[in-house]
């Protein structure tokens, strides 16, 4: 299976600025490999988005390129600058050679946000432009079963709260240019140490909580046909964002 390559690029109604909530559309651009610059010529095409790049940090080398829109109005709009920029251009390795032909080649889909599948998703959404890592849970749910997974997932969601879990995630569903039933949960870290606290132990008033979710939970393997967990590095060197989505950490994005 082709590792995904995600950026990710918020847009706003005017000029790009900081994110405060989550955009109801992604556009995602995968490819394998590393790389020195963005996908696309954002700059060039004077987009008004803001792009994070990310590297992979597991699994194998691969970069993502996500586009966050408000409307499906603003996807044509960047898609209509870019393409009057520059032809299509295929990567290249560091020695300006074309990666070899048995790489898969770009691929790009467009996902929805879920809201209700989310977890703490404002604070996610504001945590993006601070993260120096991103968690991407990848699920493929078998046709007709996405409501018995909608179950799980806010049990999941309840069993958090709970124990005030605070890592926030994001997760939009797969629209068009992937298999029909693949959802995406995004998780920002400002940091790997976060992950060194783990998950708190369930209080005794979140009992029920816990017993209904271990009850769910070998159904989930009847409803998912695969699931893969990545972890990626945020690259400025990747990125393209406004100043305002700089300005909470100037030195980090502008940096040489």
């Amino acid at each position: 299976m082709q590792k995904l390559l995600f950026v990710f690029v918020v847009t706003s109604c005017a000029l790009a600025q900081a994110p405060t909530v989550p955009p109801p559309l992604l556009e995602i651009t995968s490819e394998s490999g590393t790389f020195s610059a963005p996908v696309k010529p954002y700059g060039a095409a004077k987009a008004a988005v803001d792009v994070v790049g990310m590297s992979s940090a597991t699994g194998m080398p691969q970069t993502w390129a996500i586009e966050l829109h408000n409307n499906f109005a603003s996807i044509e709009d960047l898609d209509k600058a870019i393409a009057a920029t520059a032809p299509p251009q295929y990567p290249h390795d560091s020695y300006a050679e074309p990666h070899d032909e048995f790489l898969m080649p770009p691929r790009t889909v467009i996902a929805i946000y879920e809201p209700d599948w989310s977890y703490r998703p404002d604070e996610a959404i504001r945590l993006l432009p601070k993260a120096r890592y991103v968690s991407v849970a990848i699920h493929r749910i078998r046709v007709g079963l996405e409501g018995d997974f909608e179950q799980l997932v806010r049990l999941r969601k309840l069993a958090n709260e709970s124990v005030n879990l605070n890592r926030p995630e994001l997760a939009y569903r797969v629209f068009s240019g992937a298999p029909v039933g693949i959802y995406l949960v995004i998780a920002p870290l400002a940091n790997l140490r976060s992950l060194d606290d783990g998950v708190p132990d369930m209080p005794a008033f979140a009992a029920p909580v816990a017993d209904a979710r271990a009850k769910a939970e070998p159904k989930q393997a009847e409803l998912e046909i695969g699931r893969e967990h990545l972890l990626f590095r945020v690259e400025p060197r990747l990125s393209y964002v406004s100043d305002d989505f700089a300005a909470l950490d100037e030195a980090f994005w502008r940096g040489k």
